[in-house]
C-alpha cells in the first residue's frame, strides 16, 4: 500500500508537472540519481510524461533555472540534481552553499516546493571505488528525493483542501 497521497495539483497551478534540473558536471553519476528519481516518482504515481527534465552546465546554474520554472506555475515541484566536489581548489563549499541557499530562496519566494539532490561529498576522487560508491549513493538519494517530493506535495494538497 502506498503511504503517500495521490498526486494532485496545488491551487492556482495550471498543471501537475514536476521539473527536474540536472547539472552536467559528473553527468554519468548525476544521471544515475535522476534515473532513480524518475523511476521512484513513477512508482508513486507521477508518470514520466508528467516530468520535464532540464540540463544546465553546473550546479551554480540550477537556482536561476529553478526560479524561472517555478515562476511559470506549470510545475507543482522542482527537483535539483548535482554533485559538487572538491576539485583541488577551495570553492566547492561556496558553490554548494550558494546553490542550496538559492534553492531555498526559490521555494520561499514562489511557494513552489524545491527539493535538493545536490550532494557535496566530503571526499571524492575519480577512481573506481569512489565512482561506484557515489553512483549507488545518488541512486539512493534519487529515490529519497522522489518520496520527499510526493510527500511534500501531499502536505500542500492537504493544506489547500477545504476544511
Amino acid at each position: 500500500m502506498n503511504q503517500y497521497p495521490k498526486f494532485f495539483p496545488l491551487p492556482g497551478q495550471r498543471a501537475t508537472r514536476v521539473a527536474v534540473i540536472s547539472a552536467s558536471w559528473h553527468a554519468e553519476l548525476v544521471a544515475r540519481g535522476r534515473a532513480a528519481l524518475l523511476e521512484e516518482l513513477a512508482q508513486l504515481g507521477i508518470a514520466s510524461s508528467e516530468v520535464d527534465c532540464y540540463d544546465v552546465p553546473g550546479a551554480f546554474e540550477i537556482p536561476l533555472l529553478a526560479l524561472s520554472l517555478a515562476r511559470t506555475r506549470r510545475y507543482a515541484a522542482v527537483v535539483a540534481c548535482a554533485l559538487v566536489v572538491d576539485g583541488g581548489i577551495y570553492r566547492h563549499e561556496f558553490v554548494a552553499a550558494a546553490v542550496i541557499d538559492g534553492l531555498m530562496r526559490v521555494q520561499l519566494d514562489t511557494g513552489v516546493p524545491v527539493l535538493s539532490m545536490v550532494l557535496t561529498p566530503q571526499a571524492f576522487h575519480e577512481h573506481d571505488v569512489h565512482t561506484r560508491f557515489f553512483a549507488e549513493h545518488l541512486v539512493t538519494k534519487g529515490r529519497e528525493a522522489a518520496r520527499a517530493c510526493v510527500a511534500t506535495l501531499g502536505v500542500h494538497e492537504a493544506l489547500a483542501a477545504p476544511a
